[in-house]
Protein backbone atom coordinates (compact mmCIF):
# COMPACT_ATOMS: atom_id res chain seq x y z
CA UNK A 1 0.00 0.00 0.00
CA UNK A 2 1.39 3.37 -0.99
CA UNK A 3 1.56 6.01 1.72
CA UNK A 4 -0.10 9.29 0.73
CA UNK A 5 2.36 12.15 0.98
CA UNK A 6 0.90 15.33 2.50
CA UNK A 7 0.84 18.32 0.15
CA UNK A 8 2.57 21.36 1.61
CA UNK A 9 2.80 24.72 -0.14
CA UNK A 10 5.73 27.05 0.44
CA UNK A 11 5.02 30.65 -0.56
CA UNK A 12 8.04 32.94 -0.48
CA UNK A 13 9.37 35.59 -2.85
CA UNK A 14 12.95 34.44 -2.20
CA UNK A 15 13.78 31.62 -4.61
CA UNK A 16 16.60 30.27 -2.43
CA UNK A 17 14.24 29.95 0.55
CA UNK A 18 11.55 28.26 -1.56
CA UNK A 19 13.95 25.76 -3.06
CA UNK A 20 15.77 24.95 0.19
CA UNK A 21 12.48 24.37 2.02
CA UNK A 22 11.20 22.26 -0.86
CA UNK A 23 14.34 20.11 -0.73
CA UNK A 24 14.28 19.71 3.06
CA UNK A 25 10.57 18.92 3.29
CA UNK A 26 10.66 16.48 0.40
CA UNK A 27 13.40 14.60 2.26
CA UNK A 28 10.84 14.26 5.08
CA UNK A 29 8.34 12.65 2.70
CA UNK A 30 6.15 15.62 1.86
CA UNK A 31 4.81 16.61 -1.56
CA UNK A 32 5.99 20.23 -1.72
CA UNK A 33 4.59 22.82 -4.10
CA UNK A 34 6.31 26.21 -4.27
CA UNK A 35 4.90 29.60 -5.20
CA UNK A 36 6.62 32.95 -5.57
CA UNK A 37 3.71 34.93 -4.19
CA UNK A 38 0.07 35.06 -3.22
CA UNK A 39 -1.38 35.36 -6.71
CA UNK A 40 0.47 32.23 -7.82
CA UNK A 41 -0.81 30.30 -4.80
CA UNK A 42 -4.40 31.44 -5.28
CA UNK A 43 -4.31 30.30 -8.93
CA UNK A 44 -2.63 26.95 -8.22
CA UNK A 45 -4.63 23.94 -9.39
CA UNK A 46 -3.63 21.86 -6.34
CA UNK A 47 -4.42 24.44 -3.64
CA UNK A 48 -7.42 22.44 -2.41
CA UNK A 49 -5.09 19.44 -1.82
CA UNK A 50 -2.94 21.35 0.67
CA UNK A 51 -2.49 19.89 4.13
CA UNK A 52 -0.62 23.00 5.27
CA UNK A 53 0.69 26.31 3.91
CA UNK A 54 4.04 27.86 4.84
CA UNK A 55 3.77 31.55 3.97
CA UNK A 56 6.41 34.26 4.17
CA UNK A 57 5.04 37.30 5.95
CA UNK A 58 6.91 39.97 3.99
CA UNK A 59 6.34 39.66 0.25
CA UNK A 60 5.73 42.32 -2.40
CA UNK A 61 2.23 42.87 -3.82
CA UNK A 62 0.47 40.70 -1.21
CA UNK A 63 1.94 40.10 2.25
CA UNK A 64 1.27 37.00 4.31
CA UNK A 65 -1.63 38.52 6.24
CA UNK A 66 -3.32 39.72 3.05
CA UNK A 67 -2.89 36.27 1.53
CA UNK A 68 -4.39 34.56 4.58
CA UNK A 69 -7.33 36.99 4.51
CA UNK A 70 -7.94 36.17 0.84
CA UNK A 71 -7.73 32.43 1.51
CA UNK A 72 -10.27 32.72 4.33
CA UNK A 73 -12.52 34.91 2.17
CA UNK A 74 -12.53 32.08 -0.37
CA UNK A 75 -13.48 29.58 2.33
CA UNK A 76 -10.09 27.86 2.52
CA UNK A 77 -9.30 26.97 6.12
CA UNK A 78 -6.02 25.17 5.48
CA UNK A 79 -3.61 25.53 8.43
CA UNK A 80 -0.99 28.25 7.92
CA UNK A 81 2.49 28.72 9.31
CA UNK A 82 3.81 32.23 8.85
CA UNK A 83 7.58 32.63 8.59
CA UNK A 84 9.28 35.94 9.26
CA UNK A 85 12.59 37.42 10.32
CA UNK A 86 11.41 38.90 13.59
CA UNK A 87 8.62 37.59 15.78
CA UNK A 88 7.22 40.05 18.30
CA UNK A 89 4.31 39.78 20.69
CA UNK A 90 2.45 42.34 18.54
CA UNK A 91 2.98 40.18 15.46
CA UNK A 92 1.77 37.08 17.32
CA UNK A 93 -1.41 38.94 18.41
CA UNK A 94 -2.03 40.08 14.84
CA UNK A 95 -1.49 36.52 13.59
CA UNK A 96 -3.93 35.15 16.16
CA UNK A 97 -6.51 37.75 15.12
CA UNK A 98 -6.05 36.60 11.51
CA UNK A 99 -6.58 32.97 12.52
CA UNK A 100 -2.92 31.99 12.24
CA UNK A 101 -1.72 30.16 15.33
CA UNK A 102 1.82 29.40 14.21
CA UNK A 103 4.54 31.97 13.49
CA UNK A 104 8.09 30.71 13.04
CA UNK A 105 11.13 32.96 13.08
CA UNK A 106 13.73 32.81 10.33
CA UNK A 107 16.37 31.76 9.87
CA UNK A 108 14.77 28.40 10.48
CA UNK A 109 16.83 26.73 13.18
CA UNK A 110 16.66 23.19 14.49
CA UNK A 111 13.48 21.39 13.51
CA UNK A 112 10.88 23.94 14.66
CA UNK A 113 9.24 24.27 11.23
CA UNK A 114 9.22 20.53 10.59
CA UNK A 115 7.77 19.73 14.03
CA UNK A 116 5.07 22.37 13.59
CA UNK A 117 4.21 21.08 10.11
CA UNK A 118 4.03 17.49 11.27
CA UNK A 119 1.77 18.43 14.19
CA UNK A 120 -0.61 20.39 11.96
CA UNK A 121 -0.74 17.66 9.33
CA UNK A 122 -1.35 14.96 11.96
CA UNK A 123 -4.12 17.03 13.55
CA UNK A 124 -5.79 17.43 10.16
CA UNK A 125 -5.93 13.69 9.40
Amino acid sequence: MTKVRPVVFVVDDDRAVRESLKFALELEGMDVQVCEGGAELLAHSRLSDAACLVIDLLMPLMDGFELVAELRKRGLCTPVILITGEVTSRLRRRAQAAGVRHVVETPLLDSVLLETLEALISAGR
